[in-house]
């Protein structure tokens, strides 16, 4: 019973999918802005801090502990 659940909820959604006009064209500019949300801006507003100050793992991993533990 509930695989066929699963199935015409599936053949609903590709038949839809498979008739849209419009619609294809808007997910594909939904594709590129999630692109450039998560790729673009995370290369350039999210370096890797820790890689780039630190040479070894326990640099890294003191830092890390000094910065939670260190009362402002």
């Amino acid at each position: 019973m509930k695989r066929n659940y699963i199935i015409s909820v599936y053949r609903f959604c590709a038949e839809g999918f498979r008739n849209m006009t419009i619609g294809k064209t808007l997910w594909i500019i939904i594709l590129i802005k999630l692109f450039i949300i998560f790729i673009v801006l995370r290369l350039i507003f999210f370096p890797n801090f820790l890689n780039s100050r630190f040479k070894t793992e326990e640099e890294r991993s003191n830092y890390v502990l000094e910065q939670l533990t260190h009362q402002k």
